[in-house]
């Protein structure tokens, strides 16, 4: 009896133990299929799309969310100088599209596999299909500061400038200008993209200057310019100079096609015409202190001072590119025999027509005063007058050759091709109105010792003043 009712008391315990299982795997079952029938409309626990965390929400509240992010989103544009603007989405009216990409990463998630998400997470990424006005992202773009032409700064180019000591590479300028077309582009690529931040910087928007500080080119022509510069050339004119130096030789400066600094001949040889404006008195007028104390102004004749431009633009372009500096005289095409300002000087010879009288002077002090018979009026031979020849020869006893006439003299100066300054033996008396009817053939007849020291005292190219 005891068997059975032992037998019996199990028998009721696994029927108990069993209906616990039953209603175990009940409980499970339920649960198991309603968190089934849960996540056939709800995302997976730890799912994420772009960040959102999506756990337990349905398709339309994950767009909503998504919809409430795209219209708080902003581009930041990142400039130089740390600036930063921004596009909002309220600018260009920017919204989100239901477009079914939401519902078909919902739908790949098999809501019956719902445990396995506790292990397997769920990141997805997409890219959310928008609309926006292009016109008010036109309108957004051109209103950013940095496309404002008052806030722009252009580069520029290194350059050469003129420092103290010479000149100096001044550094290129980057500035703020914008590839614009190019700078539009990225922003509308980056709105499009959904980018919230774009640097146009990084990507290479900015215009550049084309000549940096490092050009070797450019420093190849600083060299070469302030070599030139230290160049000092002083033209000597006896009581003036006037001074080539770095101020004159910087108009001279050129560059050619390869970049290498030089002189230009034509702006040198136009320095050196300036030159002979100023300083050239070859036939020009001038006014001259007679010994009688009258000031007359004379014009013509053949003294003076010429420079030859064409030799002395190449010596002088020599000079500079040599580094030479130097104190020089010009090189001369005719010259004088003073160079003051007053070029005839303190050695001289003057003829008064007039008075029938010539003087000569040696470094200033007077030697001659003598009465004289210059070319006849009457019969057309008058002395050339009104200028300032030289002296063309020195001549001792030689004869004077003419139409009908052959003249033995013992001191000739010719200063006018067949006009000079002789002794007349065969006279003997001067001065006075003899020129007038019994005058020369032009020249300057003078007495003897008068003749010879005049001869003694001047040399070829001394300057004759006849008035």
């Amino acid at each position: 009896m005891k068997t059975k009712r032992k037998g019996k008391k199990k028998a009721k315990a696994r029927k108990i133990v069993l209906g616990i299982l039953i209603a175990y795997v009940a409980v499970i079952a339920v649960i198991y299929l309603g968190a089934s029938f849960y996540y056939s409309k709800h995302f997976y626990s730890g799912s994420q799309i772009n960040g959102i965390n999506c756990t337990g929400k349905t398709v339309e509240e994950v767009e909503e969310i998504i919809a409430d992010e795209i219209g708080s989103y902003t581009l930041k544009v990142r400039e130089r100088e740390d600036k930063t603007e921004n596009i909002t989405a309220t600018q260009i009216d920017m919204k989100y599209v239901s477009d079914g990409k939401i519902k078909e990463l919902k739908e790949e998630q098999n809501p019956f596999l719902w445990p396995m998400s506790f292990t397997n997470h769920k990141a997805y990424t997409m890219s959310a299909t928008t609309t926006y006005d292009e016109e008010k992202l036109a309108a957004a773009i051109d209103g950013l500061d940095c496309f404002k032409e008052e806030n722009i700064t252009q580069p520029q180019d290194a350059k050469l400038v003129e420092g103290e000591s010479g000149y100096e590479i001044s550094p290129e300028v980057q500035g703020n200008a914008l590839d614009q077309d190019k700078a539009k582009q990225l922003l509308k690529e980056a709105i499009a993209g959904g980018e919230t931040e774009v640097s146009f910087e990084d990507a290479d928007c900015y215009l550049k200057p084309s000549v940096l500080s490092d050009n070797e080119e450019l420093i190849k022509q600083r060299d070469q310019i302030n070599t030139y510069l230290q160049v000092t050339i002083t033209y000597d004119f006896s009581d003036r100079q006037e001074v080539v130096d770095k101020d004159v030789i910087k108009t001279f400066l050129t560059t050619d096609e390869e970049g290498n600094v030089g002189l230009d001949s034509e702006k040198v040889k136009q320095y050196v015409k300036e030159l002979g404006y100023e300083y050239d008195t070859f036939g020009l007028s001038r006014d001259f202190k007679t010994s009688l104390g009258t000031t007359v102004h004379l014009k013509g004749g053949d003294y003076g001072w010429v420079i030859n431009k064409d030799k002395e633009t190449a010596a002088l372009i020599e000079a500079i590119e040599a580094g030479e500096s130097q104190t020089r005289e010009p090189i001369y095409l005719y010259s004088g025999k003073c160079r003051d300002t007053n070029d005839i000087g303190g050695t001289y010879v003057e003829v008064s027509i007039q008075d029938q009288r010539m003087w000569c002077y040696k470094d200033g002090q007077q030697i001659v005063d003598t009465p004289i018979v210059t070319g006849s009026v009457a019969k057309g031979y008058d002395t050339p007058a009104g200028g300032v020849w030289a002296i063309d020869a020195k001549k001792r006893d030689t004869f004077l050759k003419g139409q009908g006439y052959s003249s033995p003299v013992s001191y000739w100066m010719p200063f006018n091709g067949g006009v000079g300054i002789h002794d007349a033996s065969w006279r003997s008396d001067f001065g006075g109105e003899i020129y007038k009817s019994s005058g020369s053939h032009g020249c300057v007849n003078t007495p003897f010792e008068n003749a010879k020291t005049i001869y003694n005292n001047v040399e070829i190219g001394t300057p004759v003043v006849v008035y």
